[in-house]
């Protein structure tokens, strides 16, 4: 199903944009895939930054509300609830948004890890597609090898979209007579793994594939660095 349903779609997808970009370029049908993709997706991963940025805004409230009734869990999650529709936020729909576009996005790096092989038992019958695929992006690039300047791109890009979208790392409480708090410090801990131990993999991982894929993930991240600018200046119109 997984294999019908995305990966064929895209596969043949890139094959055709191969075959009308100019030359054949395979890495130019990967980046305008994917900001395809990125577009069609927009209203949803929009929706999803929307509510990420409101239930920041709202941390200090849910802080107050968690605080005022932490003896009492029900009228806790009844206030809670309530904050959330006088806001107009539905925490869950980042997380629904994120399984909906999780195929897609797995199918990409699929149908980009090889996609310098033109396997024509893929290929719908009505699609067309060139006799051979110049896997040399810009006449420069060859993303059926590892490039490692690449792979540095791609993490540092990785690092400048997650310390967008993630909230500011909470200074520790030096504080001698402060009671360290577990939830605090994992809370600190894993902010600190995501904004600086990710873009590392991310550079490792990259390193390791073909160039088409970093191409792909760079071209995602600088998407969603533009984005994610788009919607921070959006954001004091839409909370008020």
């Amino acid at each position: 199903m997984f294999h019908t349903i995305f990966f064929l779609p895209l596969y043949n997808a890139l094959i055709w944009l191969s075959s009308v970009v100019p030359g054949a370029d395979v890495g130019l049908a990967i980046v305008i895939l994917t900001l395809l993709v990125k577009f069609l997706l927009f209203p949803l991963q929009h929706k999803m930054s929307k509510t990420q940025l409101a239930l920041k805004k709202l941390e200090p409230q849910l802080t107050n509300l968690k605080e005022k009734y932490k003896d009492n869990k029900n009228e806790h999650a009844k206030q809670m609830m309530a904050l959330y529709r006088e806001h107009g936020v539905n925490p869950f729909a980042g997380f629904l948004v994120l399984i909906i576009q999780l195929p897609i996005l797995i199918a990409l790096f699929w149908v980009f890890k090889d996609s310098f092989v033109l396997n024509r038992e893929f290929l719908y019958s009505f699609v067309t597609h060139p006799e051979t695929l110049n896997t040399q992006f810009l006449g420069f690039l060859d993303i059926t090898a590892h490039n490692y300047y690449l792979a540095i791109l791609v993490g540092v890009t990785q690092f400048f979209q997650m310390r967008l979208a993630l909230p500011p790392t909470p200074p520790a409480n030096k504080s001698e007579t402060a009671t360290p708090s577990f939830q605090a410090d994992f809370s600190r801990s894993l902010n600190l793994q995501m904004r600086y131990f990710m873009p590392a993999m991310v550079i490792f991982i990259s390193a390791t594939l073909p160039a088409a894929v970093p191409l792909y993930w760079l071209t995602s991240n600088l998407f969603a660095i533009v984005h994610e600018m788009f919607v921070r200046r959006q954001a004091e119109k839409i909370l008020g």
